[in-house]
């Protein structure tokens, strides 16, 4: 259902941008594994749902009581399988999905928005090139259209470097580019260049912010390590990594998501009196859909710096945690 959504959704985008039936049916190959990652831990609970349901409903959970079966003793089974589909869901969302995400973010930067792959070098900082220009920015605030010490290489057509500007901070004003603090070299007629210093300068090229916008590296697109190196690099280099440490805490938290939500599942459907399996799997995606809104919050929460993204990116499951353990206590045994 995720995929024929999302199918739905983008074809009319594939038609217009005329891409070929091959590299369509590979971009929707390649995004399988993350929508596995995404729906595996709502599939763990409704297994989970269904299967105590079933057996509530044939009298099996009142034939183990009999026996002198306690229900935490069958729930322990339940929390170790649940807890090897995290780890296994871990596995997944760090070795396969990063690799099939970037793949699947390609198709569509190259075959529908038309990006052209040669302009952009390098992972972090942004090497664009035209035909007669080399920019070279260390940070672009696409928000603000701000550039943080940009270079500028100009050459002519023998690839001979006439000017170099290079400048602490570049700001998009009225249709132009506003240089601020910088020196710049121009080249004289006996080959040396000459050097002078700038406060503001107005830089006439044709490029716009919106040359310099592209699709931010996402989480997914990155292992653990990865995107640890990469939150380091960007704080080392004074910019602001919080979202990247608050994503990096949210690589290790939300594998454990199958296991709170199998947690939960036992007491939502040994618990219920009436209603049957529907209305049990229906409490289940209730809680499943409120433990995401409290997840959201708790990472927005840590964007914005009121929270620490530690603490943020385990809100949510420590607070589920405690509440499934909560209700299997409280559970007829």
């Amino acid at each position: 259902m995720f995929l024929v959504i999302d199918f739905v959704q983008k074809l009319d985008n594939f038609l217009e941008a005329n891409v070929l039936k091959g590299k369509i049916l590979a971009y929707f190959l390649y995004k399988i594994p993350y929508i596995i990652v995404q729906m595996w831990p709502i599939a763990v609970l409704i297994a989970v749902i269904i299967l105590f349901c079933v057996l509530k409903k044939n009298n099996e959970i009142m034939a183990m009581k009999a026996c002198g079966i306690d229900i935490l003793e069958l729930s322990r089974h339940i929390v170790m399988a649940s807890l090897f589909l995290s780890i296994v869901s871990f596995l997944l969302s760090d070795k396969v999905v990063p690799y099939s995400s970037s793949k699947c973010n390609e198709i569509w930067d190259m075959e529908v928005e038309k990006q052209d792959p040669t302009r952009f070098y390098g992972s972090d900082q942004i090497w664009y090139k035209t035909s007669s220009a080399i920019y070279w920015i260390r940070h672009f605030d696409s928000a603000g259209n701000i550039m943080q010490n940009p270079i500028f290489y100009f050459f002519d057509k023998d690839f001979r470097l006439v000017k170099k500007i290079e400048a602490k901070r570049g700001i998009w004003e009225n249709g132009l580019w506003k240089i601020e603090e910088g020196i710049i070299q121009k080249i004289q007629g006996d080959g040396n260049y000459e050097v002078s210093k700038f406060d503001d300068l107005f830089l006439e090229i044709a490029e716009t912010p919106d040359s310099f916008k592209r699709r931010g590296i996402e989480p997914e697109d990155m292992s653990y390590q990865q995107l640890k190196r990469y939150a380091e690099t960007v704080g080392a280099e004074g910019y602001d990594n919080t979202e990247y440490l608050v994503d990096l805490n949210l690589k290790l938290s939300f594998p454990l998501i199958s296991l709170i939500l199998a947690l939960l599942g036992v007491p939502v459907a040994l618990g219920l009196k009436t209603g049957g399996t529907s209305l049990a799997v229906s409490a289940g995606i209730g809680l499943c859909f409120l433990y995401y809104v409290v997840m959201g919050l708790s990472r927005s929460l840590g964007l914005s710096g009121i929270l620490p993204p530690l603490l943020s990116a385990w809100t949510a499951s420590f607070l589920f945690i405690f509440l499934g353990a909560y209700l299997i206590m409280t559970l007829e045994r």
